[in-house]
């Protein structure tokens, strides 16, 4: 059955007038003129057939009718209030749930998540890591990063990393007997490569390498294995500049070389068009950009 209900307006302006007993005064309140709330008010009693005030010289007094309409009105309105601030609360604080792949959460993403906690402890935090790339209207999902070419039909996107391929290695290897001075040295060196060996072939015939025995060395499936690994000291890896920014910062790893390799993708922050405009989201996609932002500068100071 259809509700029978009196316009919005009129009701706020019912209630804001029994409040202040004074048109004048509710009228102050709701940014609207002593004859608008008036006018308001004279339309609701001809749509109920009854009186709600008395007008007298000194203000209003409400009937016994408008003071019964009064209470179902006012908590009406107070439920409507207290329903829009747990909405707006939801939106600005609450679960965010983000999905990356595995390589970007373990190398980029989780290192950082005390400094976002810290900033925003009314945001719980949710981090999935997968290789698929996620369907925002199926999978209970607010944000992604992902790693690709920027073309994603229908999301909003943001470009997070442009990134480049470069040699690292533990600050271990730059001294020993076969200290890393220029890319010859690497001949004396374990080379770890991804998926397969061609990366390396590239750095090194750009360095002018031709020599290299790239036989050697183990054969990765995930970015993330190479980078650690190269941490401990088990050789020199291919990494992209994204993923290795926290152990350069920290000295883990230092670039024995400058010449880089460009990357064909970049690292996109994406998420529905509809849900772009949320508080919630809206942070977390500025403190991406912002610690991005400053790993750029951070690797410049590095590199200078």
């Amino acid at each position: 059955m259809a509700r029978r209900l009196p316009p919005l307006n009129a009701l706020r302006a019912f209630e804001a007038a029994a409040r202040h007993e004074s048109f004048t005064r509710a009228g102050e309140e709701l940014y609207v003129t002593q004859g608008a709330v008036s006018h308001q008010v004279k339309a609701l009693e001809a749509e109920l057939g009854l009186r709600l005030f008395n007008r007298k010289p000194r203000g209003l007094v409400i009937t016994e009718a408008g003071g019964d309409y009064l209470l179902v009105v006012r908590d009406a309105l107070d439920r409507i209030a207290a329903g829009t601030d747990r909405l707006l609360r939801r939106q600005n604080a609450g679960v965010l749930t983000v999905s990356t792949s595995p390589n970007f959460a373990s190398k980029w993403l989780v290192h950082r998540l005390g400094r976002f906690a810290e900033l925003h402890p009314s945001i719980d935090l949710r981090v999935s890591a997968t290789l698929h790339h996620v369907d925002f209207a199926a999978e209970d999902v607010d944000i992604a990063v992902r790693h690709g070419d920027g073309t994603a039909s229908g999301l909003h996107i943001s470009r997070l990393y442009t990134e480049e391929l470069v040699p690292v290695c533990s600050p271990d290897l730059l001294r020993g007997p076969h200290p890393l001075r220029q890319p010859r040295d690497l001949v004396h060196h374990t080379l770890l490569h991804l998926d397969h060996r061609q990366d390396w072939r590239k750095w090194l015939d750009a360095a002018g390498v031709t020599d290299a025995d790239l036989s050697r060395g183990p054969v990765l499936n995930q970015a993330s294995m190479g980078i650690d690994a190269a941490v401990d000291g088990q050789g020199v890896a291919l990494a992209r500049t994204g993923l290795a920014a926290w152990d350069l910062i920290a000295g883990r790893l230092v670039r024995p070389f400058s010449l880089a390799l460009p990357v064909p993708y970049a690292y996109w922050i994406v998420c529905p068009k509809a849900t772009a405009t949320l508080p919630k989201i809206v942070t977390f996609r500025d403190w991406l950009l912002a610690e991005a932002a400053d790993d750029i500068q951070r690797l410049a100071e590095i590199a200078a």
